[in-house]
C-alpha cells in the first residue's frame, strides 16, 4: 500500500519569473507548482514605467494585493468603469470574478505588490477580457 507524503514547509528563493497570461512578468514565489499549496498562490509584482496589465478577472477566486513600493492604479468593474491608486503601504481586496486592469500610472518609476490569491495554481483562473482592453487607452 502506497503512503501519501505529507505536506511540508517549503522555502522557495524568488530567482525565477514566469510570464503571466495578464502581460506581466511575475517573480516565481508560492503555488501548487513551486510549493504543492492547496488554497494560495502567492507572487511578487513589478509593474516597470508605463506598464499596463491586459482586462481580465479569476473566476471563483478572491486577490489581496499589498503595495511595496511606488504607486500603481487600475480600472475595474463590469465595464472598467471604476478607477482607483494604490499608493506604497495599501492594501487592496479584488473579489472573485471582477474585471480588472491594473497599470502604473509613472512614466519614470515602477512599482512592485505583492499578491495573494485562493487560487493554488499561478495562472489557471486568469479569464484575458479582451472585449474590455478596447476601452481604455
Amino acid at each position: 500500500m502506497e503512503m501519501s507524503q505529507k505536506p511540508t514547509c517549503r522555502l522557495i528563493r524568488s530567482s525565477k519569473t514566469y510570464h503571466g497570461k495578464q502581460g506581466f512578468d511575475y517573480a516565481e514565489a508560492i503555488s501548487a507548482e513551486s510549493a504543492n499549496s492547496q488554497a494560495i498562490c502567492m507572487h511578487k509584482l513589478t509593474i516597470p514605467p508605463g506598464g499596463r496589465a491586459k482586462a481580465h478577472l479569476h473566476e471563483n477566486h478572491e486577490t489581496a494585493i499589498y503595495m511595496l513600493q511606488g504607486k500603481s492604479a487600475m480600472w475595474y468593474g463590469e465595464k472598467l468603469e471604476l478607477h482607483m491608486e494604490l499608493e506604497e503601504g495599501d492594501f487592496l481586496y479584488i473579489p472573485a470574478g471582477m474585471p480588472h486592469l491594473p497599470y502604473n500610472p509613472s512614466e519614470t518609476e515602477s512599482c512592485t505588490a505583492i499578491l495573494a490569491r485562493t487560487d493554488p495554481n499561478e495562472q489557471e483562473s486568469v479569464t484575458l477580457l479582451p472585449e474590455l482592453d478596447r476601452l481604455k487607452p
